[in-house]
């Protein structure tokens, strides 16, 4: 969205949330998440190739919920959850550590590395992480057009952690992606924090932060102690290796909480043209990004 049209939405929901609290405020919600749905055709057409593709490795009751009016609606609750947040107002009590021991080493170890997220559940709740370990400094990455030209050596060597999304392609274009496998078909995922890790030679770490019966649940994972490509001649080879982990553990966790992938955008590679033409146009009178 413009970036008046969402500042003018978030002061919106959060007038919402303060005069009605959030049993008023999902119900208020239901007539906005409509109209996205009725006029934002690309969020609309991409979230519904999504639900299609994931629906078949979905159990009967997984399947019987998913909708993509509710894919809308989950996004607009975690949206209000992504406010509360910055403003502190979810507390550590809300908030579970599924990987205890990771979360130990994290701590203890000293070392920085990089933390790969991405538009799974709420990844802004990794600022809960940050007061979990206040010693822990964290540098959220995000894809823009000047976000290649930094290296981040410096902040690695002293202990802190980059976090950085990875299934998200970047913004410069194609180039440094690879062709994985995701929820049965072929896709293109980004290379960069993986590149970054090889660049880096630093632990890698995977974060996933879902909403599972009212509260925060934390997965974190180590993904490479020391991701290294030491072979040129099979240094692409081995890149798409690990992004095509990436993605396998990226499905893990969308088969854990379906609608909590919020990735409004075409995904897959192969659609059919009219499908591919009527994803790629979106909107005449506004560009909808509802996913980022």
């Amino acid at each position: 969205m413009s970036e008046a049209g969402t500042l003018a939405g978030m002061k919106a929901l959060l007038l919402m949330y303060r005069i009605f609290g959030r049993k008023g405020f999902l119900l208020l919600l239901a007539p906005v998440m409509g109209y996205y749905y009725l006029f934002h055709k690309q969020a609309r057409l991409a979230s519904q190739e999504y639900l299609q593709q994931i629906k078949p490795l979905l159990s009967p009751a997984q399947q019987d919920s998913l909708s993509t009016f509710r894919h809308f609606m989950q996004f607009g609750e975690i949206l209000l959850d992504k406010l509360l947040v910055w403003m502190g107002h979810i507390r550590k009590e809300d908030v579970f550590f599924e990987s205890p021991d990771i979360v130990s080493e994290i701590e203890t170890s000293g070392k920085g590395g990089i933390i790969v997220v991405s538009h799974q559940g709420n990844f802004e709740v990794c600022s809960a992480l940050a007061n979990q370990l206040p010693h822990l400094r964290l540098t959220i990455l995000v894809y823009t057009q000047h976000a290649e030209k930094f290296m981040f050596s410096e902040r690695i060597n002293t202990g802190g952690y980059i976090v950085i999304a990875g299934d998200r392609t970047p913004v410069s274009g194609k180039r440094w992606v690879s062709r994985v496998n995701f929820l049965r078909r072929q896709s293109a995922m980004p290379q960069g924090a993986f590149i970054l890790g090889n660049l880096l030679k630093c632990p890698m770490f995977l974060m996933f932060c879902l909403k599972q019966n009212g509260r925060y649940h934390i997965y974190l994972e180590k993904f490479s102690d020391r991701l290294t490509f030491a072979n040129r001649k099979d240094r692409s080879k081995n890149l798409n290796r690990v992004v095509q982990q990436y993605a396998e553990r990226l499905e893990h966790y969308c088969l854990l909480a379906p609608l909590q992938w919020f990735n409004f955008f075409p995904y897959w590679e192969n659609t059919n043209e009219e499908s591919a033409a009527q994803l790629m146009a979106g909107d005449s009178e506004s560009d909808v990004s509802p996913g980022k």
